[in-house]
């Protein structure tokens, strides 16, 4: 139940909250179907104001009651009462909402473990989770630059699976020719940014991330030690020296600007990376790019809670592309937008450069 901070909820927040979005959003509609706890909505519902009252997001670790042994015979309850649900017949609502329900449980399975590493990234042990359980080692496959001609090319979803809304409306954009980069930064590449001095020159910042940068003391990626001159950082697998070769992560978006005007480049455009996907590895890294989170044209909002899953945060947020080695099997495909502030960074984030 610890949370180290606001962003990083609990292990056993996570288990009940995904549990309770099936129970409100499904179950609870279904006719004689008799809640577990209602208490619950209140403690497990995260952002859906249309679905009553919630605690602050900060005091989810403050829950000590229901404990862990309740949490999961909730779970249990409510994945009885969905099996037996999946063997009547269905309306197109009820299966989207499952099919919702799914992958927002994938999200949150991700998620359950970067919470979990930041929490124990704050132990000052540096406590090690699962024996082999790195997931910072992977390295590039290949190098070089992709070009891509200058045109009209098509984004968005098209097909009839499953995306998110804020996918939708396909729609045309004019893009110049660029190169963009087969391969990501590699911790190697970020220790040269670091030891020319990126984080003390503000020429290659934006303002507010030079003010982050001066506000926090950030000298490095998140979750980076300097011991006896010697780079490590954290992993679930325990504390590890800095690999040179493997992929960068743990950066926000102020970072991989600033990495990318020390190295006389850019960021890609999150259309940019969408045309030039199938033309390059993805999916070991979530890849910030140079867009805003803005909705797409004619992007519209679902009724009711739903509504609110992703077209609120349409603000002051970037776009990412990809995956990470972290993500659940199968929930990842080149359309998918994720979106941070730019400073957040307990996500397995890395950097690829365009020109």
């Amino acid at each position: 139940m610890v949370q180290p901070a606001v962003f990083a909820s609990p292990p056993k927040w996570h288990l009940a909250h995904t549990t309770w979005f099936f129970e409100e959003f499904i179950l609870r509609p279904q006719r004689d179907y008799k809640v577990f706890d209602e208490k619950f909505c209140f403690l497990f519902n995260s952002y859906y104001n249309n679905a009553g009252d919630r605690i602050f997001r900060a005091d989810r670790g403050n829950i000590t009651r229901p404990d862990v042994s309740e949490v999961y015979a909730y779970r249990a309850y409510v994945d009885r009462q969905m099996a037996k649900l999946l063997k009547e017949e269905l309306t197109t609502t009820v299966e989207s909402l499952i099919v919702l329900g799914i992958n927002h449980e994938q999200q949150h399975q991700e998620l359950l473990l970067t919470d979990l590493k930041h929490t124990l990234a704050n132990n000052p042990t540096f406590p090690m989770y699962q024996q082999g359980a790195n997931l910072v080692s992977d390295k590039n496959g290949s190098t070089g630059f992709i070009s891509v001609d200058e045109g009209v090319y098509e984004i968005g979803h098209k097909s009839d699976d499953f995306c998110y809304d804020n996918e939708l409306g396909a729609h045309k954009v004019f893009i110049h020719d660029f190169d963009i980069s087969e391969s990501l930064i590699t911790n190697g590449e970020y220790i040269d940014f670091i030891d020319d001095g990126g984080y003390n020159n503000f020429n290659l910042w934006h303002d507010p991330g030079w003010s982050w940068v001066q506000a926090h003391h950030v000298n490095s990626p998140l979750y980076w030690h300097l011991i006896d001159d010697e780079w490590h950082y954290y992993t679930l697998a325990g504390l590890k020296r800095v690999d040179a070769e493997a992929i960068l992560s743990h950066v926000g978006f102020y970072e991989a600007f600033a990495f990318a005007e020390w190295r006389g480049m850019r960021l890609p455009t999150e259309f940019e990376w969408e045309v030039a996907a199938d033309k390059f590895d993805w999916g070991k890294r979530w890849e910030w790019t140079y867009s805003a989170y803005l909705p797409y044209p004619n992007f519209t909002k679902a009724a009711g809670a739903i509504g609110e899953y992703n077209g609120k945060f349409m603000i002051n947020q970037m776009v990412l592309r990809g995956a990470s080695i972290a993500t659940a099997e199968d929930h990842s495909r080149k359309t998918y937008r994720n979106f941070f502030h730019p400073q957040e960074r307990w996500q397995f984030t890395g950097i690829r450069l365009a020109k």
